[in-house]
């Protein structure tokens, strides 16, 4: 058997989300078909570092394959690439450690969430369009908050009762481009729908309909608040998945240029 490591590359709007569904059209479903057909065998596992929503994208998401084949790196790549649609794309492949595993290796993982504060001909389905007008201080003061050791029930709509709600959250940044703002987060692991929720009452914050204190309150105790304020996902972008703590992760800029 051998193991390869993929970085993979997708625009999320067609998709429902990155994990393989029996009845949705997903962006594991598509690879796994085109590795059916390039294997021969349904007799592999590909697994990727996480799962991403429906709609939502990806700069750098990592999997690995282990199967029994004979083709290089680069081939497979090659093969695979020629079966996918346009929206997905294979940025490399590599042979990988036999005990390499996409998910538990990982150290941390980054997004980032691209806000537009103009209207776009070009970047609808990537950015959420907001007309008003936000406070940058505000939001900044917002994104501190965040960052930490804390329990994030109030942030996800996964089953509390089902698994740990606790996340490292190493950094949380806002950035400005022109009329473009990033906020950009890292940490250990994400739950469900978390960083869009985290995104919506950041955005309050820069309404000034929300406070940073009230955001302190909201991570001390539960309350389904933050769901009515999910951001869209068509802003969001799987940025990074680190393996290495040394390793220096890629830039924090604008997936699209507006000016």
């Amino acid at each position: 058997m051998a193991r390869f490591r993929f970085t993979v590359e997708y625009e999320g709007t067609r998709y429902s989300g990155w994990q393989a569904q029996k009845n949705a059209r997903t962006v594991q479903g598509e690879i796994i078909g085109a590795l059916k057909d390039i294997l021969g065998t349904e007799d592999f596992e590909f697994m990727g570092s996480g799962r991403t929503d429906a709609g939502v994208h990806a700069l750098e998401q990592v999997a690995h394959l282990e199967a029994r084949t004979m083709l290089s790196p680069g081939v497979l790549r090659m093969k695979v690439n020629d079966l996918l649609p346009a929206d997905i794309n294979v940025v490399q492949v590599e042979k990988a450690h036999p005990r390499f595993h996409a998910r538990h290796n990982a150290v941390s993982r980054s997004y980032i969430y691209q806000i537009s504060q103009r209207r776009t001909a070009f970047g609808k389905r990537y950015v959420w369009w907001i007309k008003d007008e936000l406070d940058h201080e505000k939001m900044k003061g917002a994104c501190a908050v965040f960052e930490g050791f804390h329990d994030f029930r109030s942030f996800t709509q996964d089953d509390p009762e089902a698994k740990s709600t606790t996340v490292d959250l190493e950094q949380c940044r806002l950035y400005t481009f022109g009329p473009m703002i990033l906020i950009h987060v890292r940490g250990s692991h994400f739950l469900w729908r978390m960083v869009r929720q985290m995104v919506g009452m950041i955005v309050e914050c820069g309404r000034g309909s929300v406070t940073p204190e009230q955001l302190r309150e909201l991570l001390s105790q539960h309350s389904s608040f933050p769901a009515s304020k999910t951001a869209p996902p068509s802003g969001l972008f799987l940025h990074h998945v680190q393996y290495d703590r040394h390793q220096e992760p890629p830039a924090i800029v604008p997936t699209i240029d507006i000016r």
